[in-house]
Order: C-alpha cells, then structure tokens, then sequence
C-alpha cells in the first residue's frame, strides 16, 4: 500500500510517502511562507523524486485540525481534491495524536503533552501516556487555558514531554508554577507527515471517501467568535 500523507496544520508544512511500513520520501518546511506556496510543490517534487505517480497513491492521509484555521483548510482541501479525482480513500487525523505517534517508541514511561498556541493564552492540547512503545489518550483534543492547563500537570506522577509548537509556551508556564517539564528534541517537537501516514496505516479501516473528509477545529474562527461578542453586548 502506498500512503500519501500531509501537514499543514500550522508554521510548519510536510509530506510524506510510507509504502508497505517503507517511508521512502519525506519533505518538510517550517518557514514563514504560506502553504498555498510550498505545499503543492513539495508534494510535486517529492512524487517525482520518489519516481511514484499520483495514481499510485492508495491511501491519502493529513491532518485535520485542531491548529490554523487557514493551514487546515488547505491541507484538507488538498487531500480532497486529490482524492476524489482520483478516486481513492482518504484518512483524517487529529494533528495532536500524530505529535504522539512521532513520539513513539524513544521516550517511553512519559506523559506527552501536546500543544499549539490557540492565541488568547489558550493552546490546542492533549495529554497521552507513553508506555511500552504504544501511546493511550489521557484526555480528547481540546483547547484549554495555560492555566487550567498547568493545574492538570501539577498532580501528574509521570515525567512531561512538552511537544508542538506551544510546547515553549507550555514550558514557559511550566517553568513559573514550579512544573518539572521538558521540551521535545528539535527533531520531535513538530508534527511530521511522516508519523501521520504511519499512523494512518494503523487507522486504515476508518477511511472515508473524499466527499466525507471533514475538518476539527475545535473552536470557532476569531472572526466568528468576535461577532457573536459583539451580537451579546
């Protein structure tokens, strides 16, 4: 099987080609050019490069949120363009759980706490239990206040991995309520379409066709948000 797979989601952009349990190509960016830019030309490159042709592809996999509204989108409406034209099924992923799947199996026995700045001094969290080279969720996606956050770190009896890019954030907090927490290696820290088709093979029974494929953003885009303030006052 050969499983196509992006990220978006936020700053940072990826591509990757997993066949048969074999990453054979990957591409990864974290500038500060929009995904609209990189995204397309890096899967274009990759593709051919890897000498694979998109109807070769089985499975596409990416990441549907939380993070960036606009880098969601577009991954998401990538995936699905891609395809529906080509009539093959596709993964969506929670972008938090492929931080924990990029984690596995090097740091077992910690608790990894996954996080993107949501703005506001909220990040998009979750917490998974890494134990015995597998991960189990500890909470669901949420997005979640550094403080209500640092309170639910406090009373955990497990060494904390801070991954994401909120992880510095987190770390910050961290550091200011006495929470002995640490931040991933660079080469962790980041959501990686690598990890997302690896754990889309493992997720491979809740494909869907692309006219399915649906995003999560967990809350409602700050435009929206400060209209529905403003209709309340």
């Amino acid at each position: 099987m050969l499983i196509l797979a992006l990220d978006s989601s936020a700053v940072s952009a990826s591509c990757a080609l997993l066949e048969d349990d074999k990453l054979i190509a990957e591409a990864f960016v974290n500038t500060a050019l929009t995904h609209s830019r990189t995204l397309l030309p890096m899967i274009e490159s990759m593709l051919r490069n890897a000498e694979r042709k998109p109807e070769q592809i089985d499975l596409f996999a990416v990441t549907t949120g939380p993070g960036s509204f606009t880098g969601v989108r577009i991954g998401v409406s990538t995936v699905k363009g891609m395809a529906y034209a080509l009539g093959k099924p596709c993964v969506g992923l929670s972008t938090l759980e492929v931080m924990a799947e990029g984690c596995l199996p090097l740091f077992s026995d910690y608790i990894v706490c996954a996080a993107m700045d949501a703005r506001c001094k909220q990040v998009y969290n979750a917490l998974f239990l890494m134990k015995d080279g597998t991960y189990s969720r500890l909470t669901a996606d949420r997005a979640v206040s550094l403080d209500d956050l640092c309170e639910e770190l406090k009373v955990q009896d497990k060494p904390i991995l801070l991954v994401g890019d909120g992880a510095q954030l987190c770390y910050d907090a961290c550091i200011q309520n006495g929470i002995a927490a640490r931040l991933a290696p660079v080469q962790y820290r980041h959501q990686r379409a690598c990890a997302a088709a690896v754990l889309s093979s493992k997720l491979n029974d809740t494909a869907v066709d692309a006219q399915e494929l649906t995003v999560n953003y967990l809350r409602p885009p700050q435009a929206v948000r400060a209209l529905s303030k403003s209709e309340k006052e």
